[in-house]
This record gives structure tokens, sequence and C-alpha cells, in this order.
């Protein structure tokens, strides 16, 4: 008999493991997503133009707070789990509610819903959010396009609008970007790629994603899997580079996925050993010792610069920094608050008496975000209300911590400078010689 099944996620996993493993299988019966982490993503559908045959309504998508009233109003057997960045005490709690409302729980692998590329395929991931897999993967293309290989990013989901039109999404200009209209969250990951002249896909459907970024009019020698939170690659890697943080030692072992990307890594990426404490960078390479000894560990730095110390040093400052590593990545030590150490701030505002609309409402789900505003920008509403709270903000100038020049997009009466980070290796080996390695391994001609 068909098995009803429950998707538990967040608009990304959730829906690759979907399409991947459920969407043509007459033996399933998918009667909902729910959702979590992500505003408004709840109360819309997967749509019937992306669902296929099985699924002529589409697929509801509800709130994750209706789970055990969802499981039994829709009969359902099976609960899969499929989104990212989660301590492991939260998944059993959520194993536990799905168990004693009478479905069984599971968590999809790799083997499973990984794709297969015709090209060659290295993945970034990380054990949390906010670890530093995007400067890593434009570190990794930088070396890449210096020897003249095409390399095409693929980036994990952010399907914030309207799902048909995001089947498949191709970034080469900013002007793509506003085409697209992308949210804040999804710029702070194109434009860098954009900006340094790399083409880079997303969207929905992962499988033609792949197979048009394959096909590039551009060229394509290799493709990047530029992953999302800690999720594990929807592409199979060839190389598969894991970045881990210092500064929140002991994740690589209690997040999930975050320790499946540490246990399949090829290369681990110590980063911000720049800024971290040395009993927390003993604490992180002792655990990749311990749980994936064959990995190459490669020790790392985020260097920091800034476009005007001048408005930092003294002042009273206002610290934005990247909106989903100060929420479910919990960060508290981000690339602003370095810089406004580094160049000797007076003072950080906290934002927090200043806060309106939806903002206000990040603080209430996420209370330990602490003194520093996180660049909300899931829809045009947040967008107004980071402008509105940002003016409101009694300070002497911005620290601007996203990857993104966020005057583009928003008024910013005070003073403010923008803060820029790239990854820096430290000693050998470098990525550079793990690439010459991986290329002369998968027998690629280098073309300068």
């Amino acid at each position: 008999m068909k098995k009803n099944v429950l998707i538990i996620g967040a608009a990304g996993r959730d829906f690759h493991n979907f399409n991947t493993y459920y969407r043509d299988n007459a033996d399933f019966n998918v009667v909902a997503f729910t959702a979590a982490q992500i505003p408004d993503i709840d109360g819309r559908k997967y749509p019937a133009q992306l669902a296929g045959k099985l699924y002529p309504k589409g697929i509801p998508i509800y709130a994750e707070s209706e789970l055990p009233e969802l499981i039994k109003k829709f009969n359902v057997d099976i609960c899969n789990f499929a989104y990212s960045d989660v301590p492991y005490q939260r998944v059993m709690n959520i194993s536990s509610l799905v168990n004693a409302a009478g479905a069984d729980f599971i968590l999809i692998g790799p083997r499973q819903t990984y794709v297969k590329s015709t090209k060659p395929v290295i993945a970034v991931g990380a054990t949390r959010t906010g670890c530093g897999k995007s400067q890593t993967s434009r570190r990794i293309i930088e070396i890449l396009m210096e020897k003249g290989l095409k390399v095409v990013a693929v980036r994990h989901p952010m399907p914030y609008g309207d799902l048909v039109k995001q089947k498949v999404q191709r970034f080469a200009t900013i002007k793509d970007l506003e085409k697209h209209k992308c949210t804040i969250e999804e710029m702070e990951e194109y434009e860098p790629h954009v900006e340094r002249g790399n083409v880079i896909y997303a969207g929905v459907d992962y499988e033609a994603i792949l197979r048009a970024a394959e096909k590039d009019p551009d060229g394509c020698d290799i493709i990047l899997w530029d992953g999302g939170n800690n999720d594990f690659p929807f592409y199979k890697p060839d190389l598969m580079v894991t970045v881990a943080d210092p500064h929140r030692p002991g994740a690589e072992v209690s997040y999930y996925p975050g320790e499946v990307n540490i246990r399949i890594a090829d290369v681990v990426v110590l980063n911000k050993i720049d800024s971290a404490s040395p009993e927390n960078i003993k604490a992180v390479r002792d655990n990749i010792q311990k749980i994936n000894p064959k990995a190459v560990v490669v020790d790392g730095a985020s260097p920091i610069r800034v476009d005007d110390e001048s408005l930092i040093r003294g002042k009273r400052v206002l610290v934005i920094e990247d909106g989903p590593t100060l929420t479910h990545g919990e960060m508290k030590i981000g690339a602003g608050v370095v810089a406004a150490q580094k160049y000797g701030a007076a003072e950080l505002v906290d934002p927090r008496p200043f806060v309106v609309g939806k903002l206000a409402e990040t603080f209430k789900i996420y209370p330990n975000i602490g003194q520093l505003l996180p660049a909300m920008g899931y829809g045009a509403q947040q967008v107004k209300d980071l402008e509105a709270t940002i003016n409101k903000v009694k300070c002497d100038s911005v620290v601007i911590a996203t990857p993104i020049d966020l005057n583009r997009l928003v008024k910013i009466k005070q003073p403010n400078t923008r803060v820029y980070y790239d990854l820096q290796e430290i000693g050998k080996p470098d990525m550079t010689d793990i690439l010459n390695d991986f290329l002369k391994k998968m027998k690629i001609k280098t073309k300068k």
C-alpha cells in the first residue's frame, strides 16, 4: 500500500528530497510539507507544474507548529526531516513528537538524493551557517579561473518567491538579481560571484539546474556546489570541502547535518583561526581528527578590511551582519564585530530598542541575537522594516558586514562603511596545492 509522507523542511532540502526521491515514486503519497526557519513560507503550495503527474493539484505547505495535527489529519505514515543547521536535541525532539503521533521519522541520506553530473564537481559545505563557505567557494573559483578554467557555481536553494518562475535561475550580472527579484539573502550569496565574473545558478529543480549549468552558454569545465546552512550537497562531489568554525567549537559533532559534512570531507578548512582562541581551535581540530582522520586540514583566516576605518575608530557603531548567520546560525562574532574591535569602536549600539515590524518578530523568534542587527530581507516588508530600524538607531555610524552593497537596497541616513572578508590559507597544504592535485587526478587540463 502507498505510504503517506509528510516532509518537514524549510524551502530547500525538502523540495530537493521530494524531487529526487518522491516525485515520480508511486509507492509514496506526499500529503504536505511543513516549513520552519524562513518567514512567510507556509500557506503556499508546492506547485503542480513542479510536483509532477502524481500531484496535479500541487502539495500544500503548512507551519511546522501544526505537525501533530497534520499527522492525524492526513493519516501520515512517514515524516521525512529535511532541513539543516539544527542541534541534535532539536532533531530528536521533533522525532519524539512524530513518533508519539504514530508516524515513522526518517532522515534521507546523500546517496538517495545525489544528482550525478557529467562535469567534475567540487562541493563546499560547512558545520554551521556562517562558517565561511562563501569566501571558500570564491577562493576555489578564483584559483581555477586563474588557470583558465570555466567554473559554474550552483548555490543551495533559497526559493522564496514564485516557485515555478524559480525552477531554474541563472545569474551572470547584477541586473539578473533585479530580474529575478532576489531577496537580500539571495543577493548576499549571488552578488559576490557575479562581481567576480563567474556565473551562478540556483532555483528549485536541481537536476534541471545542473543540466543547464553543464551546458552554460559561457562554457563549463567544473561545477562548484556552493552549499547553504550546513546541508550536505545535492550533487555527488568529486572533491568535498567542509568549512569548520572555531568560534563555535563542538558544533561539528552536535549539529545536523554538519557532522555529516565533516565525515564525508576530503578537505576541512579550519577557518577564522586569526580571531578564535587557541583552545577553541584545538577543540575543533581534535574533533576533526577523531571523526575523519583521513581529511586534509587547511588552516584558514578571514582577514577583514573596510572602506573607511575612521567611521569606526572611537565611534558608537551599529553593526549589521548577515541575517541567517545570526538567526538559526546563532553566531555571536561576525565580521562586523571583528571590524568594530579591530578598528577601535567605542561602543556597539544595541538596536533592539529601535526595531520595528517584522524585524521585531525576528528578535522574538531568535532572542539570543543580542546587540547585532540581522540584515533580514526575505520580502519587501522586511526590507522596509530593516531600513526604518537602521535609521531609528541613535549611533555615530553603521558597520555593514553583509556580502552585498546594502546601500543599493535601503537608504541609510547615518555615515556607514562596508566590511569585506576573504579566505586566506595559512601554511601548507593550501587550496592551490589541493586543487592542483584534484585537476591532475581528474585529468583536467588547464588553459593558462
